[in-house]
Formats: C-alpha cells, sequence, structure tokens
C-alpha cells in the first residue's frame, strides 16, 4: 500500500497565498510587513506581529489592559522592548518613562486592550502625538486604537485606526468593536 503524498493529496487544493503575518501580498523590498489586532472588549488580547514574528500576543502572555507597546528598531526591524500599560489603574509615570527616551527612528507598535485612555494626560497625548498619532487626542475611556508611528516623523502616521466607545454603536455591550490593522512599513536608512 502507498501512502498519499502531498502531490496526489486530496487536500493539496492550491490555497490563496498567505505572506508575513497573513498578508494578502508581499511587502516591496526594504519594508517591514505588520498586522495589528486591538484587543475586544475585556475578553480576547490585542496581538502585534512583524515581519511574521508575533511580537505581543495573549499566547506569549505579554498583553495586558490598557495600551500594549513594542518597540522596534527602524532599521533591522528587531524588537527592543514589548510591554503592557494599565491605563485604568496603573501609573502613567511607567509610561511616560517607556517613550520619553525613544531613539530616532524607532518604530512605536500601540494596540488598545479593553481601556488605553483613562491615565492620559497632555504630556502623554503630545508624546504619542509627536509620534505621528492624529487620534491620541480624542481618545477616551474604552475606545479601540492601533497605531504604528516613529520617533522624528515629519507628519501624521498613515497607520492609525479610533473607534469611540460609544453605546449606540457598540458592537460588545460597553465596548467597541476591535480594529485590525497591516500593512508595509519602509524601513529607515539609518537610526541616526
Amino acid at each position: 500500500m502507498r501512502l498519499a503524498g502531498p502531490e496526489n493529496s486530496v487536500t493539496a487544493e492550491p490555497r490563496a497565498r498567505k505572506y508575513k503575518c497573513g498578508l494578502p501580498q508581499p511587502c516591496p523590498e526594504e519594508h517591514l510587513a505588520f498586522r495589528m489586532v486591538s484587543g475586544a472588549a475585556n475578553v480576547i488580547g490585542p496581538k502585534i506581529c512583524l515581519e511574521d514574528k508575533m511580537l505581543m500576543s495573549s499566547v506569549k502572555d505579554n498583553v495586558g489592559r490598557g495600551l500594549n507597546i513594542a518597540l522596534v528598531n527602524g532599521v533591522s526591524g528587531e524588537l527592543i522592548e514589548a510591554r503592557a500599560f494599565d491605563m485604568w489603574a496603573g501609573d502613567v509615570n511607567e509610561l511616560l518613562k517607556f517613550i520619553r527616551p525613544l531613539h530616532e527612528g524607532t518604530l512605536v507598535f500601540v494596540a488598545s486592550y479593553d481601556d488605553p485612555a483613562t491615565k492620559m494626560n497632555e504630556e502623554t497625548r503630545k508624546l504619542f502625538s509627536d509620534l505621528g498619532s492624529k487620534n491620541v487626542k480624542d481618545l477616551a475611556f474604552r475606545d479601540s486604537w492601533v497605531f504604528v508611528g516613529a520617533k522624528g516623523v515629519q507628519n501624521k502616521s498613515p497607520f492609525e485606526q479610533h473607534v469611540k466607545n460609544s453605546r449606540h454603536t457598540n458592537k460588545y455591550e460597553g465596548w467597541p468593536e476591535a480594529l485590525e490593522m497591516e500593512g508595509c512599513i519602509p524601513r529607515r536608512t539609518t537610526a541616526s
């Protein structure tokens, strides 16, 4: 008896090819592929994938309520550090200590989970705005937010989505829908 190999197996029908992080097409050269999903209500944790590596997820056990932030070297694409900051009961100074000293060219991936904004102050909002965020100024209790920015960007980031918490439009009782964002980020040529 001969076992069916992949070439003549019934299940070997062509499937849509997926690229890094599940993107539908490959990124151009010198670009980093990413996909991120905000948390869903206070139940399903967020995910941040870069170049087919899961940087943050519930499975990795490195996500938490609030803001989930991965810092990435914009030249090499290597993870520098990933941390979750509780924006409901945590200390905003921990977040400030994390994002104040960023080097030029550092990429900042942010995915909200449950509540991204209760502890945010003006300095926090200004720092995220300086990283390229348009929506951080309007971020409020239990909003959903995903954002990719960089230290030293000249313009606002094209990689940002925000859904307001509104009892008229919320998908879950008390929370808006989860946000999913994917794309290709140009590598920095040199970290200055």
